[in-house]
């Protein structure tokens, strides 16, 4: 009764809150359960640290990296982890801080011991208290810019500003399917793009990459991220929608500006995934953690280009389950290794099947992949890079779910 109580009392006082107000009515609607120092810690663009949101009542804390800390381990597991207190009858526990399977970071509290154990019960409440405090960072980042604030390190170029706002989640799972997205640099990004809606049956896929760099660029991906939402939502397929692209493009730049791109579906009954290319480099295809294939099929023209497109190929791949598939941009392969060595589609492939092999959830490693494209000493990109990553039947999803939640 006195969680339920907990749970009414915080989504009451949320409806004339304001975004800044929640790292503070968090910590205090949790005390009535003896749950205390209660700070919640977004992740910043980069993902590679935490940051913690300040207000009345909230301990202060400092920053902490991703890598190296519980706190870190928290946010690439969505796992609770444990840490000793000054006081024997407590601990501190990190929790997840997700949103559906989207991570959004991670959230510190003190809890009391019952037996000198961790009670079970306690531990679901704080998971979904979690859960919880994560819906509402996204419904209240709407409204106001204290989480954007705390997620940079930096100023954001106006290009970055207009991508971030017209991509979807970098996270989404659902039975057999997880889909997850990376972006770089982060700061900087122009024209790079990717999409996804997931609707009963089929998942639509899609990778962009607008000719040039800075707000020009961005300028292009966002008439070509709503062209294509426009035509996907009006049911029209492939090869409809790609025209439909196509010829938003080419009336609204007159041929000075276009995108390459791969549009997809993917049937989640069947595993039947269907590809347009349109002049972009192909997915790769992996099973058993192994590079297959790269999904070819006959390219079409760049979208909004002035040329006769011709009739358009669909590309057809009958999946298996535990397949995974990456759609990425020229970006990720054209980035240098640590040894200063392009980055290459095998190396690309390489990299994934190392992660496969480490059995690291498909977020975390898409996290690792941007850690891996920036290992050049001087961290710059020849392009901008990005990534969508899709897993299908691999019982990945399950990876993503908080350890209290039945799988």
């Amino acid at each position: 009764e006195t969680a339920a109580a907990v749970f009414t009392d915080l989504l009451a006082a949320t409806h004339l809150s304001r975004p800044s107000d929640l790292a503070a009515e968090a910590a205090a609607r949790a005390r009535p359960l003896d749950i205390e120092d209660v700070v919640l810690y977004l992740v910043d663009y980069e993902q590679t640290t935490l940051v913690p949101l300040g207000g009345a009542g909230v301990p202060k804390r400092s920053a902490l990296r991703i890598e190296g800390t519980l706190a870190g381990r928290t946010y690439a597991t969505s796992r609770i982890y444990p840490a000793d207190t000054d006081h024997p009858d407590r601990r501190r526990l990190w929790v997840p801080m997700i949103d559906g399977t989207d991570r959004l970071g991670v959230m510190e509290m003190t809890v009391p011991l019952v037996d000198g154990e961790l009670s079970r019960a306690l531990l679901t409440y704080c998971e979904r208290y979690a859960h919880l405090i994560g819906g509402q960072l996204v419904a209240k980042g709407l409204y106001g810019d204290t989480y954007e604030r705390a997620r940079r390190s930096r100023p954001m170029s106006v290009a970055a500003e207009l991508q971030w706002s017209l991509l979807p989640p970098l996270t989404f799972a659902t039975r057999g399917l997880v889909v997850s997205g990376v972006v770089e640099p982060c700061y900087r990004a122009g024209g790079d793009s990717f999409d996804y809606a997931v609707d009963d049956d089929a998942a639509h896929l899609a990778v962009f990459d607008a000719m040039g760099h800075g707000l020009s660029a961005a300028c292009t991906s966002a008439v070509t991220l709503a062209a294509y939402r426009a035509a996907r939502r009006q049911g029209l397929d492939l090869a409809g929608m790609y025209a439909e692209v196509h010829r938003t493009l080419a009336g609204e730049f007159r041929g000075d500006r276009f995108s390459t791109g791969v549009l997809a579906r993917l049937d989640l009954d069947t595993g039947r995934l269907s590809w347009v290319n349109a002049g972009h480099p192909a997915a790769l295809l992996l099973r058993g953690g192994k590079l297959v294939r790269e999904l070819e099929s006959r390219p079409s023209p760049p979208l909004g280009m002035p040329v006769d497109t011709g009739p358009v190929t669909v590309g057809t791949e009958a999946l298996e389950p535990g397949d995974r598939v990456l759609f990425y941009t020229d970006g990720v392969t054209e980035a240098r290794t640590a040894d200063g060595e392009f980055f290459t589609a095998e190396r690309l492939a390489q990299f994934l099947e190392r992660q496969a092999a480490a059995g690291l959830p498909t977020p975390e490693t898409l996290r690792r992949l941007r850690l891996a494209i920036l290992a050049h000493p001087d961290g710059r990109l020849q392009d901008d890079a990005t990534a969508l990553l899709v897993e299908w039947h691999r019982d990945a999803e399950l990876a993503l779910l908080p350890q209290t939640v039945p799988a």
